[in-house]
């Protein structure tokens, strides 16, 4: 054969196998699209498989937030157990002055009875060091038939206070400088002041036993706002409760300083207690706020001006209003504020009139509606401007 032959039989061949190759791919593709599918036996199969993964993601999710919540919670419990404030035993020393032994020792002993009040009674103490000091016994703070675990709640929330109250300095406070936990009391220890209170002093004037004239008087009053503002500003704000003569104490300069602030908070039992200076909204709701304070300090710069007890039976006749701040306003409305005036200390003309602006601010202190009393900040700018300190 030449090889024109031979290239012919060639291509020949090249295409005979070509084509063979062809048919036996196309018959593969046709068994493959001819294959039977899944059994419907198997799909459920399937279906079940696919739910349980999805079952179990849903379930271990649920599970880790609970054990992350629960955990969280824990934590926290276990924080707060930490960091509550413990139940501390024996004195508790704010003054390096004050021993803590010689301080236990001289409250065993017997003290001189100061005075006394509803919540507790005032004594007078002296330590070996020859440091005098003023204990104050708080009445017993656990509640009747108070099951234990409440017991040591009311001890925790009282110290807690107790700490508060001592980190308070203020020229016209009653700086708390120690205080010890005994059985079912508290006795709270501050500095001594020889004057008494204010209350003791202005018996002493009605009895003509002391002089106190205008100046000195309108010292007091400044005095008493001063330490009132520094209480109201205070964050968070602390409120006096039972401000009255006898919680203002008089130093040997007649400087006076608040005590008892803050006291109503540590004696739930005292938290509806009211007196003659205490202003109209605590009869009527309890509701107690800074210008009810404002009303009971309203209230003294009355008895310094007019040298009369609100519990003088005076008072209680119809033609005085029932009441010092109604006859204060009766008289101011009048036009006679100067019939109000204690006698004793009317003298220079730019002292009465000092005294007769102090009837105004007084009657407005003594308003009826909380909303019209002026605030600490505005009677310490109105007061000092009457005279300058």
């Amino acid at each position: 054969m030449d090889r024109r032959s031979t290239s012919k039989l060639n291509s020949r061949l090249t295409r005979l196998l070509l084509l063979l190759f062809i048919f036996c791919f196309r018959q593969e593709t046709v068994q493959c699209q001819e294959t039977d599918p899944p059994s419907p036996s198997k799909q459920p199969h399937f279906k079940n498989q696919l739910q349980r993964i999805i079952l179990s993601i849903v379930l271990g999710v649920v599970t880790g937030l609970i054990c992350a919540l629960l955990t969280a919670f824990l934590v926290r419990c276990f924080l707060r157990y930490i960091s509550r404030t413990p139940i501390l035993k024996g004195p508790v020393i704010f003054s390096p002055k004050i021993d803590p032994k010689t301080l236990q020792l001289a409250l065993t002993n017997e003290n001189q009875l100061l005075g006394s009040s509803p919540n507790g009674k005032y004594y007078r103490t002296v330590l070996e060091n020859g440091l005098i000091i003023a204990v104050k016994q708080l009445g017993p703070f656990s509640e009747c038939s108070s099951p234990e675990s409440q017991s040591k709640s009311v001890k925790r929330r009282i110290q807690q206070e107790l700490e508060v109250l001592a980190g308070l300095r203020h020229r016209h406070l009653m700086s708390l400088r120690a205080y010890v936990r005994e059985h079912d009391r508290f006795s709270l220890v501050y500095d001594f002041v020889p004057n008494g209170s204010l209350e003791d002093a202005m018996n002493r004037v009605r009895e003509n036993q002391l002089q106190l004239g205008w100046e000195v008087r309108l010292r007091v009053a400044v005095g008493v706002i001063k330490g009132l503002q520094y209480l109201h500003s205070y964050v968070p704000q602390i409120m006096h409760y039972n401000l009255k003569p006898t919680n203002v104490m008089l130093d040997s300069e007649f400087e006076p300083r608040l005590g008892d602030y803050g006291l109503a908070k540590l004696t739930p039992y005292l938290d509806g207690a009211t007196s003659g200076y205490s202003a109209p909204e605590c009869f009527q709701n309890g509701r107690y706020s800074d210008k009810s304070d404002i009303f009971s300090f309203g209230m003294i710069l009355g008895v310094l001006l007019t040298g009369r007890d609100p519990t003088d039976p005076f008072f209680g006749e119809a033609a005085s209003g029932g009441s010092l701040g109604r006859w204060l306003r009766h008289l101011q409305q009048a036009g006679e504020a100067r019939e109000a005036l204690d006698k004793s200390i009317i003298g220079e003309e730019g002292e009465e009139d000092e005294m007769l602006m102090a009837v105004r601010i007084a009657v407005v202190c003594l308003s009826d509606l909380p909303a019209e009393r002026p605030s600490s900040d505005e009677l310490v700018h109105m007061l000092t401007q009457l005279h300058s300190f």
